[in-house]
């Protein structure tokens, strides 16, 4: 598994988690079954992105597709937009990892 793949994973399972969400009631709310969900989390079927687009939208995360030039600014607005919900005081002992990494290319 590469390390997108696993990135994106762990974000849904942590977004499940943080919505108190047990994989039974998650496939209940997103259409896809249980046991698809189970295998998606330990990262033991490719993730389909119908499947990808019902369990965002199931726990309140945005899939998008943005220029990699772009990423930087959406980072920072992201971490500005965290450090807000958290009452102004942004959590230094988590940093914030994406649901993603491109890899560095230069595009120019």
């Amino acid at each position: 598994m590469n390390y997108v793949t696993e990135q994106i994973l762990g974000s849904l399972r942590d977004a499940r988690i943080r919505k108190g969400f047990s994989q039974r009631e998650l496939s209940a709310r997103s259409g896809v079954p249980q046991s698809h969900i189970s295998k998606i989390e330990s990262g033991d079927v490719d993730l389909r992105m119908s499947s990808l687009i019902a369990l965002a939208r199931v726990l309140d995360l945005e899939l998008f597709v943005a220029p990699r030039k772009t990423v930087p600014a959406i980072k920072s607005i992201i971490r500005s937009s965290n450090a807000t919900h958290n009452n102004g005081l942004s959590d230094e002992s988590e940093p914030m990892s994406p649901a993603y990494q491109l890899e560095e290319y230069d595009d120019d």
